[in-house]
């Protein structure tokens, strides 16, 4: 079940007011890490973590990903760490703990917060670990751990295939017909087949390959990139390129800040050829079926041709995106004589010359179409149902993403690494500071969009746009210029009145007001992306699934890359950026259980 938010406990944050702490005039970090560390290593390693007590704030987090609970947890408080190591290191024997050098120092989150950031290696039986800790010090000059976040790197015996253990041999005019045999699957079934040929089915599918396991990627589109091309002209990534790239082949240099949709679409079939990944476009899974003995995936997939092939598989990923089968309408009384139309459905706003449009909602795809229909003199209007989250992309992404995804930032994986050591609940307080911080350099915009009856809020317990992201993938818009034009009147605005019903030429709202209409566009979300599951793989399987979008109650994704209630399904979508990161967990799983090495989940459930 998704978590409650109204039930989640804010954790104070480790300032130094709360420590009752000052910071030395001299630290020297690698002593103080290097010490910790030992401790903790010997602690670890002689199977006695009651003896840890000392070296953690008693409101700390322990966040790991596969690496000691083949599952993603998050444990806050010393006696849950405690509980889950005397579970957990008698059977993965963590070791060969040691500090690394660089990005280790004393760091300034916020100017009352000072902690040491440090990176370490380890290794289990199975695996190599990567972990990231973060001291804070206490009112007897004691250092702690405020935050430790272990990862799961590698599996010992099967590394990647990159760089030095990339394919070596030449070939000699061979290439294409193997490239065919392979990709059309002349010498047997894939291991692994994938639902969706956008980002996130490309993302697995080369994570896959680098790891030596046959995928296919089916996609219904004519074209890999449809998935971007085909939708609104007006479509540009709100996401920096540096927060965007995909693994093993970064964008180029000259690459745009923000990629419109068309250059992104060609740049994923451009990915997929590179990588010489197997995609069948024009294609469609028709149905699904596990075997409840062999729990291999019985599939059936329908090509262009209208043939129907039938592949027998150890795993089926479900990279479908966000959106559902059933787009999110709510139903309006009333009926509307002009034309109505989910945003999943629009392409372009000069469609609509000459005519007068409502647009119903006032999230991401409600500014952007808005924008679209004022860019080509369409008489817009933007009906705003709730209050959204704004922040500007010019001076939100510089304090929310830290320097980590900047042009001079660390490398990718390192930030990626970073990025999610702070556990999500345990870090609300400092999302706070930085939500402060955001709409303290946007209050002039914010200001005027209020004025103009624009209604905002801070999002989640006021920490801005990150949990809102996550939780509910909606609620908020990252302005790239459409706010100033709503705060100008440039793009008109109803926010003062619930939709009451259509009438036959507009909007009645309950006030008694009428807004005139030939056209509304609901911009209303997605649906439940869990009804794809149901599509292919019938309700049983679906019912048996967590919430896809949104927390479990530690503050971890609930269902993508996890576990989803039937053995080998599994689920991945979301940005370039997290579809990078777990797309790796999803193939290290997969990876582990066809060598035989996957472990024991330790699970919220067991």
């Amino acid at each position: 079940m998704a978590v409650d938010f109204s039930k989640i406990s804010v954790l104070p944050l480790p300032t130094l007011a709360n420590l009752n702490a000052t910071v030395p005039n001299e630290v020297d970090a690698q002593r103080i890490a290097s010490a910790w560390l030992d401790v903790l290593a010997v602690a670890v390693e002689s199977d006695k973590p009651v003896d840890i007590g000392n070296l953690f704030l008693e409101e700390s987090s322990w966040r790991d990903m596969l690496s000691l609970t083949w599952d993603f947890r998050t444990f806050h408080g010393i006696s849950s760490i405690t509980t889950f190591l005397e579970d957990r290191i008698k059977l993965t024997h963590p070791r060969s703990f040691k500090l690394r050098q660089e990005f280790l120092g004393l760091q300034r989150p916020n100017e009352d917060i000072a902690w040491i950031n440090a990176f370490f290696d380890f290794e289990t039986d199975i695996g190599i670990g990567f972990g990231v800790l973060r001291l804070v010090p206490t009112s007897n000059g004691e250092w702690k751990a405020y935050t430790v976040f272990t990862n799961l790197e590698g599996l010992k015996g099967f590394p990647e295939k990159i760089g030095a253990l990339r394919n070596q041999e030449p070939s000699h005019g061979g290439w294409e017909e193997d490239r065919k045999r392979e990709r059309d699957f002349e010498d047997g079934d894939p291991t692994v087949l994938i639902v969706g040929g956008g980002q996130s089915g490309l993302e697995i599918s080369a994570r896959l390959k680098a790891y030596g396991i046959k995928s296919l990627v089916v996609e219904r589109n004519e074209r890999i990139g449809d998935n971007w091309r085909n939708r609104y002209t007006a479509l540009s990534l709100h996401d920096p390129v540096w927060y965007n790239q995909m693994p093993y082949l970064p964008f180029p240099s000259t690459w745009p800040v923000y990629a419109p949709s068309q250059k992104l679409a060609n740049w994923l079939e451009h990915y997929a050829a590179a990588l010489d990944l197997n995609v069948w476009t024009s294609s469609e899974v028709t149905g699904a079926i596990q075997d409840p003995n062999t729990r291999k995936w019985r599939v059936s997939v329908r090509s262009a041709d209208r043939s129907t092939r039938v592949f027998n598989v150890n795993h089926l990923v479900l990279s479908t995106g966000f959106s559902s089968p059933k787009p999110k309408i709510p139903e309006v009384p009333g009926v509307f004589g002009g034309e109505t139309l989910h945003s999943s459905q629009h392409k372009q706003a000069s469609d609509y010359a000459g005519r007068k449009v409502v647009v119903i909602g006032s999230c991401v795809a409600a500014h952007d179409i808005a924008h679209d229909c004022y860019n080509h003199g369409v008489d817009v209007t933007m009906y705003q149902r709730s209050s959204t989250h704004v922040m500007t992309t010019k001076n939100g992404y510089a304090v929310l993403l830290g320097g980590m995804y900047a042009e001079n930032g660390p490398p990718t994986d390192i930030a990626d690494r970073v990025n999610a050591s702070l556990p999500y609940f345990a870090g609300i307080g400092l999302k706070q500071q930085i939500a402060q911080k955001i709409a303290e350099l946007d209050k002039e915009l914010i200001d005027a969009l209020n004025h103009s009856g624009f209604r905002t809020n801070q999002g989640i317990f006021e920490t801005g746009l990150l949990l809102l992201a996550f939780s509910r993938n909606g609620g908020y818009y990252l302005d790239v210029g459409t706010s100033q034009l709503i705060a100008d009147g440039r793009i008109k605005l109803k926010s003062d009145s619930q939709l009451k019903e259509f009438t036959k030429t507009g909007l009645l709202f309950e006030d008694g007001s009428e807004l005139e209409a030939d056209v509304a566009i609901f911009a209303t979300g997605n649906g439940d992306i869990k009804d794809n599951i149901r599509e292919i793989c019938g309700d049983d399987v679906a019912d048996r699934c967590p919430p896809l979008v949104g927390f479990d109650q530690e503050g971890e994704l609930s269902g993508i890359a996890r576990y989803l209630g039937t053995p080998s399904l599994w689920y991945l979508t979301g940005s370039l950026a997290t579809c990078r990161f777990y797309s790796k967990h999803v193939a290290l799983q997969i990876k582990a259980k066809e060598e035989g090495v996957f472990g024991s989940r330790y699970s919220l459930s067991s």
